[in-house]
């Protein structure tokens, strides 16, 4: 018996050895493109030529980011790129909960056609021409804050999941609350929302991921209102110009030039950090459970 119970210890000690190894193996081939990135950014341009993959700057400078920060200024752009993602976030968030509680409403009786209508437009879009003469001529949303929040309010495939989170809850607490006189604001406002935490969690950091990277938007209808990633976009362009001979560069007299392969990791890392800083505050939303023994039948 005592062997028995030794043999089966030394199995399952040999199999969580494995598993962690195992683990720690998929950690580092996910986290190795982040690191070599990081790297590079940190690291000496010329050095960086050489093309040797690795995770610890070989050569560690400040020269990449001294450029960037140089070239123009980013502190306003960076505010515009705050002030954007903050109020389409918090907004498209609570436009995107309404309209998904009215369509999850089984006593709205149009709300498989209105489904259907937001879902075509998934797979059907007008172009870039339609949409910058609506945008652009019709609204007169040109260099307006408001071309960074309206006309992405409502995602249509946030709408579908945050529609099917409602709908999972249990009717009953709607039901309890109408017989208590709630009106319907008040229902969505005190019982939905707060059950729909998780899915509220993981919209809101798809919606602000979104808001944050975008620059297109800027580049074709504000391009008065430069955001962080526009900003990044142009001086990115800009070093691709003016550094287009490094080759023919005196060595000796280089410790400080930067390539275009060195500054697009560190515009990456600077693009990248305050989402990675976010995500963290709101990970712990993305479990579900809100509703568990909430009611009971």
């Amino acid at each position: 018996m005592k062997r028995t119970s030794r043999n089966k210890l030394n199995r399952y000690t040999s199999f969580d050895v494995f598993l962690v190894i195992f683990f720690v193996c998929i950690t580092f081939i996910t986290l190795y493109p982040f690191l070599n990135v990081l790297a590079i950014s940190f690291n000496d341009s010329l050095d960086t030529i050489r093309g040797v993959n690795f995770i610890i700057p070989r050569k560690f400078t400040l020269d990449n980011y001294k450029y960037i920060f140089e070239e123009k200024d980013l502190f306003s752009p960076l505010g515009m790129s705050v002030a954007r993602t903050v109020i389409g976030t918090a907004i498209g968030t609570i436009c995107t909960a309404m309209l998904a509680y009215v369509l999850s409403r089984k006593d709205f009786y149009f709300n498989k056609l209105f489904t259907i209508m937001f879902i075509i437009t998934m797979y059907v879009g007008g172009g870039l021409i339609p949409d910058y003469l609506l945008i652009g001529r019709t609204l007169k949303m040109t260099n307006e804050f408001s071309v960074y929040i309206i006309p992405g309010l409502i995602g249509v495939f946030f709408l579908i999941l945050m529609r099917s989170f409602i709908e999972g809850l249990p009717e009953a607490l709607q039901e309890s609350a109408r017989i208590d006189g709630a009106t319907d604001f008040k229902i969505w406002y005190k019982i939905i929302l707060p059950l729909c935490k998780p899915v509220l969690a993981t919209v809101a950091l798809f919606i602000a991921v979104t808001q944050w990277n975008s620059f297109m938007d800027t580049y074709i209808y504000a391009r008065k209102l430069k955001t962080l990633q526009y900003v990044l976009y142009e001086i990115l362009n800009d070093t691709g110009v003016k550094i287009s001979n490094i080759h023919d560069a005196n060595l000796n007299n280089t410790a400080a030039t930067v390539t275009p392969q060195s500054i697009r990791m560190a515009i990456t890392i600077i693009a990248t950090v305050p989402i990675v800083i976010v995500y963290p505050f709101l990970q712990r939303y993305f479990v579900g459970g809100m509703t568990l023994g909430a009611v009971k039948d």
